[in-house]
């Protein structure tokens, strides 16, 4: 369970993820897939009209991009690899999230090319052309100073309920050190941020690349990994968005303190969360599809287990 709400006249909300024992996702769930339970008594169906609200209503997912563009990635013949691999990520994880695409060289700040919710497809095909003002790696830099960006961007989401998740592509390592690796890996500590990595190329360092992507990275010396890197990593991101599920009843209690118990059914496959809420004061007339009163917070709920991929 991420959240829930507790409304007047009798509406409870639950926000809550739904994977297999083994990690995966389980999406595209209906709200007959969903059995509820207060105080070990089944709810009825029709009595408490549950349904599934879009998640729009109550959180908000950020994702920003950050593209090594330093002279190494530029003067290399990978640039339409990038490019293409870039925009199918972007295709796969924006109908999911707010995606922001920043690019960084050598220089001490990162150069936005699309903002969160933009158009990401222009935003990505202008890194084809992408000259850098210094052909260094100020990649200890640009972590940080991403980080700030998605921690700004949250601050001011709409949403009640805000997760962010940042995705570094590189080819090597810090070569700039404009920022010590200290403070850089300081602030992936302090983060609740989601850190994904895709380091492919022959400078690239496995244990340096593993303390960045702290929730999944992908890592090859061969440079025509690019898209495959990509691919994994939007892979692991959809997974993580489609495992979410708002569902919303009206309860039959009127007063007390209640355990709801909800759970999914996928063919034979079974799962269940308990909550519990107080019904002092509800009533008639609930509508299931009233928006959510949830409390503004950054919820910390950790990706699928397991690095997304290794080569």
């Amino acid at each position: 369970m991420v959240d829930k709400s507790v409304q007047r006249p009798s509406n409870v909300a639950v926000y809550f993820t739904v994977d297999t024992t083994r990690g995966d996702p389980v999406p595209d769930l209906k709200p007959t897939d969903f059995v509820i339970h207060e105080d070990g008594q089944p709810v009825s169906l029709f009595e408490s009209k549950q349904t599934i609200l879009q998640p729009e209503v109550a959180a908000i997912h950020y994702t920003l991009l950050l593209v090594d563009m330093s002279g190494s990635v530029v003067s290399s013949p990978d640039v339409p690899r990038l490019v293409s691999a870039a925009s199918t990520f972007a295709e796969r994880v924006a109908p999911y999230q707010k995606l922001a695409v920043y690019a960084f060289d050598g220089s001490p700040h990162l150069t936005p090319m699309v903002g969160f919710g933009g158009n990401a497809a222009a935003g990505i095909q202008a890194l084809g052309t992408y000259q850098p003002r210094d052909p260094s790696t100020n990649l200890n830099g640009a972590i940080v100073e991403a980080l700030d960006v998605l921690d700004r961007q949250l601050a001011h989401g709409a949403a009640p309920l805000r997760f962010g998740t940042l995705v570094v592509f590189t080819d090597g390592s810090d070569r700039a050190h404009r920022v010590p690796t200290e403070a850089m890996r300081k602030a992936l500590k302090e983060t609740d941020l989601d850190v994904y990595a895709i380091a492919v190329g022959g400078e690239i360092n496995n244990s340096e690349v593993r303390a960045i992507g702290r929730t999944g990275t992908f890592t090859s010396k061969n440079r025509e990994d690019i898209t495959r890197g990509f691919d994994d990593i939007a892979t692991r991101i959809e997974g993580f968005s489609k495992r979410y599920y708002l569902l919303s009843y009206c309860s039959p209690a009127r007063a007390g303190q209640h355990v709801v118990e909800i759970e999914a059914r996928k063919g034979r496959k079974r799962g269940r969360l308990k909550s519990e809420f107080k019904a002092d004061g509800f009533g008639v007339n609930c509508d299931p599809n009233q928006k959510p009163a949830f409390n503004v917070h950054r919820p910390r709920i950790r990706s699928l287990p397991g690095k997304a991929g290794k080569s």
